[in-house]
């Protein structure tokens, strides 16, 4: 997965350097003006009204998901490709249509791309720190598979700290996978013993259980 993901993006900076060849700043300038317009008409009106509409009968999507959808639609390299085609066949404007293009997508990608964070927080849509993966293993459970992969800090006051983890007596059905310690990663067995400010993969066999480890850990989930 990490090379593919790779080798995607390195095709994508070779095609925007490519692309790029065929701008000139000097014909920007003259099309700040409409491409301005035509940005603020795509990112603030057009772009949230489409998306609002084709997720209209979307019950599992709140008014603040939409929006945070509307505003992640994040213009590529894909419209500057397709504005190239006028170029090819010689089409009258095609370099204002090119250039405007680009503009627009370029200007898209810059305050949208920068703001995203933001507007996830404004919005109280971003992935709380507590499930974001920190390890770094390409570890990726079916859809079809129940089982929870979980990662957890323990703090000072855990009553698990000092305990090995055959005293910790954790949920049948459960297992800790790894542990991330003084950046190093240890693989626990039963004698290991939990300290605090350990950083652990568990594993999880359902929801419940998960729950389960959350309380015999002294930690919310």
């Amino acid at each position: 997965m990490k090379f593919y993901d790779g080798q995607a993006w390195l095709m994508q900076i070779v095609m925007f350097l490519s692309l790029g060849l065929l701008v000139y700043p000097s014909k920007i300038v003259p099309i700040l003006g409409p491409g301005i317009l035509i940005s603020a008409f795509l990112i603030f009106a057009a772009r949230p009204i489409a998306v609002f509409i084709s997720l209209s009968f979307t019950k599992s999507l709140n008014f603040r998901k939409k929006l945070f959808i509307s505003w992640v639609g994040l213009r590529g390299a894909a419209p500057i490709v397709f504005a190239t085609y006028p170029m090819l066949a010689g089409v009258h404007y095609a370099d204002t249509i090119f250039n405007l293009v680009f503009f627009i997508s370029v200007s898209s990608v810059v305050l949208q791309g920068s703001t995203l964070p933001i507007v996830a927080k404004w919005l109280h849509v971003s992935v709380p720190g507590k499930i974001k993966r920190n390890f770094p293993l390409d570890i990726e459970l079916k859809e079809d598979i129940k089982s929870e992969l979980v990662e957890l800090d323990i703090p000072l006051n855990s009553p698990v700290v000092g305990r090995a983890v055959v005293e910790i007596g954790m949920p049948k059905g459960s297992i800790i996978v790894l542990i991330h310690r003084d950046d190093k990663y240890i693989t626990a067995n039963g004698e290991t013993v939990i300290k605090a400010n350990d950083h652990l993969l568990v594993l999880a066999d359902n929801k419940t259980i998960v729950e389960e480890v959350y309380t015999n850990f002294g930690l919310k989930a």
